[in-house]
C-alpha cells in the first residue's frame, strides 16, 4: 500500500487518494525499481537492480527496443524523450515516479472521459477507471495511443474543474478546453493482445 504522505505530496492533484491507491495496485509496483521490458508481446528476463544506478543500466539498453516500464507507477520509460540520454535515475525515485506517472494516467483518464461524453454520473465511474487503466497497461484506447497522443483537456474522471490542455512533452500547460457534457457512446475496450505498444525513439514526441 502506497504511502499516505507520499501520495499527498507526490500525485497528481486532478487524481483523489483512493484513485492513486487503485491505480497504483492494479497497474504498478510496490518495487521503485521495478523494471519490465516486454518485446513483440513476450516478457523479457532481466536482472533484478540493486540500485537506481543498476535500473537505469538497463532501462537505457532497452528503451527503443521494446515496451520498458519502471517504478511504483509501472512509467513508460520512453514517453516524452526524443534521445537515450534523456533517461535519467529520476525515473526510480518513488516521488518523481509517482508524480511523472500520476500525471501521465491523468492524461489517460481526460482522453477515456472525453470519450464517453464527459459522463457526470458517479454509476459510470468504475468502468472510467478500469478502461483508463486497460489503456495505461496497454498504451492504446479505441484506436489512439495514448502516450503520445495530446491531451484534451476537460474532466478527470468525475472531477469537476476542467484541466489546461498539455502536451506530454515537458508536460506544460497550454491552452483551455472545457469538454462537452454527451450521451456515453457505445464501443468495445481494445483487445490487449493486439495493443501492445512499442517504444520507438524514432516516433517519440511525434505523430503516428
Amino acid at each position: 500500500m502506497l504511502d499516505v504522505a507520499l501520495v499527498e505530496k507526490c500525485a497528481d492533484p486532478s487524481l483523489t487518494p483512493a484513485i492513486v491507491e487503485q491505480f497504483v495496485a492494479a497497474a504498478g509496483s510496490d518495487d521503485p525499481l521495478a523494471i519490465t521490458v516486454k518485446s513483440g508481446g513476450r516478457l523479457v528476463l532481466v536482472p533484478t537492480p540493486a540500485s537506481p544506478e543498476a535500473a537505469l543500466k538497463i532501462i537505457r539498453e532497452y528503451v527503443g527496443k521494446a515496451n520498458v516500464r519502471v517504478g511504483l507507477t509501472q512509467y513508460p520509460a520512453g514517453a516524452g524523450i526524443t534521445d537515450i540520454a534523456q533517461l535519467d535515475a529520476a525515473l526510480v525515485d518513488p516521488c518523481e515516479n509517482l508524480k511523472r506517472g500520476t500525471a501521465l494516467f491523468a492524461k489517460v483518464a481526460r482522453i477515456v472521459t472525453k470519450w464517453y461524453g464527459s459522463p457526470t454520473s458517479k454509476e459510470v465511474m468504475p468502468q472510467l477507471i478500469d478502461d483508463a487503466i486497460h489503456a495505461w497497461r496497454t498504451g492504446i484506447f479505441e484506436g489512439t495511443q495514448v502516450f503520445q497522443a495530446d491531451d484534451p483537456g476537460g474532466a478527470t474522471f468525475l472531477r469537476g474543474k476542467p484541466l489546461p490542455k498539455m502536451r506530454l512533452e515537458g508536460n506544460v500547460g497550454l491552452e483551455e478546453d472545457t469538454g462537452e457534457i454527451a450521451a456515453t457512446p457505445p464501443g468495445a475496450a481494445t483487445d490487449a493482445a493486439s495493443a501492445e505498444m512499442r517504444i520507438d525513439l524514432s516516433r517519440i514526441g511525434g505523430k503516428n
